[in-house]
Parts: C-alpha cells; structure tokens; sequence
C-alpha cells in the first residue's frame, strides 16, 4: 500500500484524485477486514468532503479515523462502552480531531477500542473484537486499546488513525499489525476533548504506514515542525537496555529483533547494550495500583455505581483497584515517579535512541482471550507481556515510535526506539534512518 506522502504526490501530478482514494478507502472500510473495526461510520458525508478538499493541504482530502474516545461535534463519546452509549453529544470535535480536519484529512469514522482504554489485548464484549490482519487464517488479537483505528491504517481504509496512548495504547496494535505508531512526549499534543484514562499518562498520538507519514501526523496534532535531519545513522549512539524488556520473550519476536540488530550495525549504527537497573523498580513504585487504576476509579466511581453491570468486567476489576489507593499512596507515586525519571534520564543521556522489542510476543488467537472468566487468566496474562515493554516509556513521561522488523511471511514484530521527554525529534530521525534499513 502506499502511504500517505506517496499518495499525496500521485494526487498533484494528477496520477489520482481525492474521490477514487476515498472510495478505496469506504469499500475496505465495508469489507470483511475492518469487520468491528467501527463503532460509528460517517461514509456518506466523506466522499462529499474528501472532493471539497484543497488537494495542496497536508492532508488533502484523504481518509483518516478517530478512536472511540475523542470528541466528535453532534456525536456522543462512548469510548467504547456500553454504558455512554446515549451520552450528551459532544458540542465540538476534540482539538486532536479538529486538527487533522483543518489539514485537510476526513474522517471516515470513529474506531473500535478496549472498553474505556483500559487493556492493551483490543477485546470489546460489546462491538466485538476487530482482528489483525496479518492471518487470514486464524484471527487475532489486534492490540489494544486504539485496536480498530490500527486495523483501519493496516487494512488501507485511512492513512492516520488517531488515538492514544497511556500505557502502550498505539504501539501494541502497530507493533501487532505491522504499522508504524508514535507516542510522543505527552506534552505535545492536547488531550481535551478525549474521555481520560490517566490524566497524568494519556497521550495523544497516532498510527501511519511509513515513519514520514508519523511525523506529519505529529506535526499536524501537535501544531509543530519536526527538525529530523538525514544524518546517517552512523551519526547516532544507540542503546540496547537487556534487562526486562527481553524477559518471556518469543523466539520468533527475538529472532527478528536481532536480525534488525544486524541490518541497522550493517547501515553503520553504533549500538552499545546496556543495563537500567532502574527498571527493577516499577514493580514496587507501582504496587498500590499506579496512576491509570487511580485516576480511572476517580472519573468512574460514580458511573460504576450506577451502572456498574454494563461494564466489560475485566476492566471495572482493573479500575475498581484505584479504589484502594490512599492519599499518602497516591502523592509517594508522583514523588518516586519524578526521582525515577531524573535517574533514567541521566542514564539515557549519552545516547540519542534506545531499541528494544515493542511488546514480547505475537498476536495471539483471539479465541485464546475472548470474553468469559474460564479465560480470564490467559486474557490478564497476556495483558501484562503486552504492556510492560511500552509502559516503561509512559512511566518515564517519554516518547517511543514502534515500526515493523518482521519480513514477509512472518507474523508481525515491533521495533521500539524510545527516550525521556522531549527527545521526540531525534527518536523520529533515527526512525527515519532504521525504516530505510530494514527496508533495503
């Protein structure tokens, strides 16, 4: 498929124009790839649009999708629920969605997601769960939470799928499909408009097909230019931290995690392994529950009360843990999280990017989690390996970007390069570098 850039060449020099591109879009959005991919569809009014477009914009009249916690003017914000499912229209589009608008991008639809963010398998009891589409064969998991806007990217039903990401919520589903997604430091991006899953974690952020495609979707959210330069990548220090992010780890995931290794030493690379003995830590700074279960319980407590039974019920286990946090719990985990962040960053300063495996495992069978407590195990087993390796870079208030090393055949495999706050451009330089790598 191309990306977005490439498609936006064709559509200046006349190759093709702004309704067939979102014709193609609208029919893979109504085939059987994208089956529970949408939670809402506005296909009749996006062909009208895409035509009125200027096709000089970023964007130029070509599809994108919105997951189902943002904001969207007449339309109620589920965020996935059943619950919200007749909640008050939203009076305007969230800035992230009005952004992508005003740059010339239509929005097809709002995407499918875990229940309220809260998972990072992509399972919903109540739209049913889309699957990856990397097997035919047996469907699979696609990664939560922002699950249906990664099958809209990776189907070729829209060029930006936003969403967001508090705990690995964009890499997990990139990683698992095959595509490229970005988290850049929170920051950057607003997230008003979006119904929260961790105030303090949430970030705003998208998944494309290519790392150039990234940066202008970052661009375009977060109102800004992105200085990423062509400095070959013998121009950079790399690291490769061995402690945690390997642990459980599958062999096909190793195995092409090192032969990346490899093609990107061959491109010239420097990457030193290192350890972070710092990581060893999250366990205890996040016993009581961490900042998502807290902050969670604290917008839910009063919608669980009243409606607690609509609720997927692995996730109202996983909010109702906040419920416990004390006072004193909560301000000791903002005050061990700044002390951690401090050392981490002192460790990562000599480097301009870190690679690790964005997640540990493939997808697996969607039947091996669906909904139902005899799975439960399996389902917060699975849970856990699918979180841990992303929500190191959430912790750290830092930014990661997740892009394919498996090659055909393969089931898909994500290769994280990450750092601390703010280092958003050299992360997405080295991207650039690494993309082109794996690719010759």
């Amino acid at each position: 498929m191309n990306d977005l850039h490439a498609t936006r060449l064709d559509l200046l020099a006349g190759g093709t124009d702004a309704r067939t591109e979102m014709e193609r879009a609208l029919d893979i959005s109504r085939s059987a790839a994208c089956a529970h991919a949408f939670t809402r569809t506005m296909f009749d009014e996006a062909l009208g649009s895409a035509q009125a477009c200027d096709p000089a914009s970023r964007l130029a009249g070509l599809a994108f999708t919105a997951k189902d916690l943002f904001d969207v003017e007449g339309q109620a914000t589920p965020a996935g629920s059943a619950v919200l499912a007749h909640a008050p229209a939203a009076k305007a589009d969230a800035p992230a969605v009005a952004r992508l608008r005003a740059a010339g991008g239509v929005l097809t639809g709002r995407t499918n997601m875990t229940e309220f963010a809260f998972s990072g398998v992509g399972v919903n009891p109540h739209h049913g769960t889309p699957a990856n589409v990397s097997d035919a064969a047996v469907p699979r998991i696609p990664g939560g939470s922002s699950s249906g806007a990664a099958i809209s990217v990776a189907s070729g039903a829209a060029f930006i799928g936003l969403g967001s990401d508090t705990g690995g919520s964009i890499r997990i589903p990139a990683a698992l499909n095959g595509i490229v997604g970005f988290k850049n430091t929170a920051l950057l991006t607003p997230t008003a408009g979006a119904l929260p899953l961790s105030t303090t974690l949430d970030t705003a952020c998208a998944m494309t097909r290519s790392v150039r495609d990234a940066i202008t979707a970052h661009e375009i959210l977060a109102a800004r230019r992105v200085t990423a330069g062509n400095a070959p990548l013998s121009a950079y220090r790399l690291a490769v931290v061995k402690n945690l992010f390997f642990d459980g780890i599958e062999p096909a995931v190793a195995t092409a995690f090192e032969r990346a290794l490899k093609a990107l030493r061959a491109a010239g690379a420097r990457i030193v392994e290192i350890e972070l003995p710092e990581l060893a830590e999250l366990g205890a700074i996040n016993a009581t529950g961490g900042f998502s279960a807290a902050e969670a319980y604290a917008w839910h407590r009063l919608l669980l009360e009243r409606s607690g039974a609509g609720y997927d019920p692995r996730v109202a286990q996983r909010i109702l843990r906040g419920a416990t946090m004390k006072a004193h719990e909560y301000i000791d985990l903002i005050n061990a999280r700044r002390d951690w962040i401090g050392r981490v960053e002192a460790a990562l300063e000599p480097f301009d990017a870190v690679l690790s495996p964005t997640v540990p495992i493939t997808a697996p069978p969607i039947a091996s989690v669906a909904p139902g407590a005899e799975r439960d195990e399996e389902f917060f087993r699975v849970n856990a390996l699918l979180l841990r390796n992303p929500s190191v870079i959430n912790m750290l208030d830092g930014c990661a970007i997740s892009l394919p090393c498996h090659v055909p055949g393969e089931l898909p495999v994500g290769l994280m390069l990450w750092h601390a706050a703010l280092h958003d451009d050299a992360v997405l330089a080295v991207a650039l570098q690494t993309e082109r790598a794996l690719q010759e």
